[in-house]
C-alpha cells in the first residue's frame, strides 16, 4: 500500500457520534438544496432578526392596534425574548464551545455578509424567535398562529445561510419556549386565572342590539373601540358626547334604554354604573380608557365578545362600593382611597394641561411625597391614627407572581381595606407597603377585610379618590358594600 494512500474514516460509533453525523448530513442537505425564492428572502430575514429588531418591530405593531390582548401579547413576547437572550449570552454560548459550520457547501448568494463570530451552540436567533412567538401564543392563540410562521422562517434561515447546524437551531428553539413558560410562571396569563364575575343573572337578550343605548365619551383615550360592538349590533343607538356632557347624557339614555352601554375609562364607567343603579337597568361596558380596570377584571375586553353576550343575554351580578359622609357621597366599582393618593390625583390634574400626563404625574408625586408633609389624622377602628393612605377595594384583590393585583370574584361581599400608617418618609413607607402587600400586617401597613368601614374626624377639605375621580368629604365617613347590586353583561368564559 502506498504511504500516500487515504484511508476511509471508520463509521461513527456511539449515540453522540451518530447524532453529530446526522446533524452534518442534514446541514449538507439543506445547504445543497435549491429552494425557489428562498435565496432572496431567508438571508434578509435572518439579518432583520439581528439583536431582536424584527421581534421588537412586530411587538410594536401589535401594541399599535391598541387591543388589550394584543398589547399584553407584545409585552409577554418581548419579556420572553429578553429572558431567552440573556440565558443564551450568559450560559448557553459559554457552556458549549462549538465551532460554526464550514461554508464549503453553502452557495455564495446565501451567505451572510457579516459572519457571526460567537460559538455555534445554541442558536440565539432561534431562541429569540421561539421565545417571542411562544410568549405571544400564550397570551393569544390567534396572534401566536400569525407570528409562528415568521419565527419558523427565521429559525430555518440560520441553517439555510450556513451559520448554524440544525441541532443548534433545535436547542435554541427549545430554550426559547422554556423562557416563555418561565415568564408565564412569574406573570400568569389571563387564561390561567379563574374567570371573574358571578353569579349569572337573567338579563334581556337584545338581537341586533335593539333597545341598547351606548354613550361614548369622545374625550376618552380610545373611543373608537366601540366601533366593533356597533358593527355587530346595527340596531343599537349611539350617543357621542364630550366629557362635560357624559353624566347628563347617561341619565337621559338610561331613562329610555332597556340596557345602558358606555365606552370610556374607569371614571366614565363609574358614572354609567351610578346611572344604571338609579334607573335599574343592566349595564354594558366597552373599555375605552387607559387602564380599564373594571372591564379587565370583568373579562369584557373584546367588544365583539361583549356584543355576542348582549345578543345571548349573558350577564352577571357584581358588587358596588358606596361611600357617604356629611358632605360628599358616591359609588365605586374598583377602589376608594383617602390620604396621599387623592392629593396626587388632584395635583396631577392641575399640572396635566400644562406639561402632559407623565410629567404631571412625576411633579405630583414629588409634591405629595415630600419629606416635610404631614399624614392625615382620622379616627379608624375607634382609635385616632395618623394615616398616609387608606385604600378600600371593591372585592378582594389578589396577586399571582409578579403580575399586577386583580380580582377573581366581583361579588364576594367584601371590602379589601389596606392602611399605610403615618410616620416619617411617606415615599419609603408607601414603597414598603407595596412590597409587603400580600402580608396582612407589617410595621408600615395593615390589611383587613370588612363589609362596612367607618372613618371619623375628617377635617373639612379632605379629598377622597374613587375610580380615578376625586371629591371633598368631611365629618364621619361610611364605606359599605351593595352586594350584587349591578347587572353587567359579560362574555361567557367558554366563548
Amino acid at each position: 500500500m502506498s504511504p500516500d494512500a487515504v484511508l476511509p474514516l471508520p463509521p461513527a460509533r456511539g449515540p453522540k457520534a451518530r447524532l453529530t453525523s446526522l446533524d452534518c448530513r442534514v446541514f449538507t442537505a439543506v445547504a445543497s438544496r435549491h429552494w425557489p425564492g428562498a435565496d432572496q428572502v431567508l438571508p434578509r430575514l435572518s439579518r432583520a432578526a439581528n439583536h431582536g429588531v424584527l421581534w421588537f418591530a412586530t411587538g410594536a405593531a401589535l401594541a399599535a392596534t391598541r387591543h388589550p390582548r394584543a398589547r399584553r401579547a407584545a409585552v409577554r413576547g418581548a419579556a420572553s425574548l429578553a429572558l431567552a437572550s440573556a440565558t443564551i449570552n450568559t450560559l448557553g454560548k459559554r457552556s458549549v464551545r462549538r465551532a460554526r459550520p464550514l461554508l464549503d457547501d453553502v452557495p455564495l448568494i446565501r451567505r451572510l455578509k457579516r459572519q457571526p463570530f460567537t460559538t455555534s451552540f445554541p442558536s440565539g436567533h432561534a431562541a429569540s424567535a421561539a421565545a417571542f412567538a411562544t410568549g405571544v401564543a400564550l397570551e393569544s392563540r390567534g396572534l401566536g398562529a400569525a407570528v409562528a410562521p415568521l419565527a419558523g422562517a427565521v429559525a430555518l434561515s440560520r441553517v439555510y445561510t450556513g451559520v448554524h447546524f440544525p441541532s443548534d437551531v433545535l436547542a435554541g428553539a427549545a430554550l426559547g419556549v422554556g423562557a416563555a413558560y418561565a415568564v408565564r410562571g412569574l406573570v400568569p396569563t389571563r387564561s390561567q386565572l379563574p374567570p371573574p364575575g358571578r353569579p349569572r343573572v337573567d338579563a334581556p337578550a337584545l338581537p341586533g342590539g335593539r333597545g341598547l343605548v351606548v354613550v361614548v365619551n369622545e374625550g376618552a383615550r380610545s373611543p373608537e373601540r366601540v366601533r366593533p360592538l356597533l358593527d355587530a349590533l346595527p340596531h343599537a343607538e349611539v350617543v357621542r358626547c364630550s366629557p362635560d356632557e357624559v353624566a347628563a347624557e347617561l341619565d337621559k339614555a338610561a331613562e329610555r334604554a332597556r340596557v345602558l352601554g358606555v365606552c370610556g375609562g374607569d371614571g366614565t364607567v363609574n358614572t354609567a354604573a351610578a346611572a344604571a343603579l338609579r334607573h335599574d337597568v343592566p349595564l354594558v361596558v366597552v373599555p375605552g380608557g387607559t387602564l380599564n380596570h373594571f372591564a379587565q377584571d370583568l373579562g369584557a375586553e373584546d367588544p365583539r365578545e361583549v356584543a355576542a353576550a348582549i345578543e345571548a343575554g349573558n350577564a352577571v351580578a357584581v358588587d358596588v362600593g358606596r361611600f357617604s359622609a356629611a358632605r360628599g357621597d358616591g359609588y365605586f366599582l374598583n377602589t376608594f382611597s383617602l390620604g396621599v393618593y387623592p392629593e396626587l390625583v388632584r395635583e396631577r390634574e392641575r399640572w396635566s394641561p400644562k406639561v402632559g400626563g407623565w410629567p404631571a404625574g412625576v411633579l405630583a408625586a414629588a409634591h405629595v411625597l415630600r419629606a416635610d408633609r404631614q399624614p392625615l389624622r382620622a379616627e379608624f377602628q375607634g382609635t385616632e391614627r395618623a394615616l398616609w393612605l387608606l385604600f378600600a377595594g371593591n372585592c378582594v384583590y389578589n396577586r399571582l407572581g409578579l403580575a399586577p393585583a386583580r380580582r377573581f370574584d366581583l361579588a364576594d361581599g367584601l371590602l379589601d381595606v389596606r392602611v399605610v400608617h403615618g410616620g416619617r418618609k411617606p415615599g419609603a413607607r408607601l414603597l414598603a407597603a407595596a412590597l409587603t402587600s400580600p402580608v396582612e400586617r407589617s410595621p408600615v401597613q395593615t390589611a383587613i377585610r370588612r363589609r362596612t368601614l367607618r372613618v371619623a374626624g375628617l377635617a373639612p377639605g379632605t379629598v377622597v379618590a374613587y375610580d380615578g375621580e376625586i371629591t371633598p368629604v368631611e365629618g364621619e365617613l361610611l364605606i359599605e358594600k351593595l352586594p350584587e347590586a349591578l347587572t353587567v353583561y359579560r362574555p361567557s368564559p367558554l366563548a
